[in-house]
């Protein structure tokens, strides 16, 4: 299932027990696919300098190459969570695929970093009603969004346009730890969050937006 910058309602509807938005309206950031040698520093940087937290959704090959900028995202403070060991779509997938994709990763973070995982998001926004049970059998809760920004196709344009039209004071905004977005992560990042305080919205702590 995917869809453009916001999910349909039907969609939240029947997948009620997924997170799509904050519980206490502010604004979440998340990033999906690091941590990359390229972008992630630009990211903490960022949020460092803007005293933001984050949730980072990485993929176990990235945090296995890079584990040092791992132990920076826990050690600032941001929250990471799980999106597969190599990236795979679990649609497409069996059962006992999409276990092992999950679990390494939960391995990995456990034995390396001592930290467990409590959060999910599936590789491409792809899931169906087997990744719900799944999840649920795991003892993951699955972690959506509510605002797209397209920054993976590194135009700055597009971003600045789902901001623009889509933010609003609940949103859960995900952008990419990706060589596809290393150019632009830093203007939108900065243009996202000039934006909010125009408007006078407030980013959250992450555990305190998914009470």
């Amino acid at each position: 299932m995917r869809y453009k910058y916001s999910p349909p309602v039907l969609v939240q509807k029947i997948f009620s027990d997924f997170i799509w938005k904050t519980s206490n309206n502010k604004l979440l950031l998340t990033f999906d696919d690091g941590p990359t040698e390229d972008s992630t520093t630009k990211i903490l940087n960022t949020l460092k300098f803007n005293n933001i937290k984050a949730v980072f959704f990485c993929v176990g090959n990235n945090l296995r190459k890079h584990p040092q900028l791992t132990k920076k995202i826990i050690d600032e403070g941001h929250v990471i969570g799980n999106h597969t060991m190599n990236h795979k779509r679990l649609t497409q997938m069996s059962r006992e695929e999409s276990i092992e994709e999950i679990n390494s990763l939960n391995k990995l973070m456990n034995e390396k970093f001592n930290y467990d995982l409590k959060y999910f998001r599936p590789p491409y926004g792809r899931f169906n009603l087997k990744t719900k049970n799944l999840l649920n059998d795991l003892n993951l809760k699955c972690f959506m969004w509510n605002l797209l920004t397209y920054d993976f196709e590194n135009d700055f344009a597009k971003v600045k346009y789902s901001i623009d039209n889509y933010m609003m004071n609940n949103s859960v905004i995900v952008f990419h730890d990706s060589v596809k977005c290393v150019d632009t992560i830093e203007t939108s990042l900065n243009y996202t969050i000039e934006n909010a305080a125009k408007n006078g919205f407030e980013f959250g702590e992450p555990e305190d937006c998914l009470k």
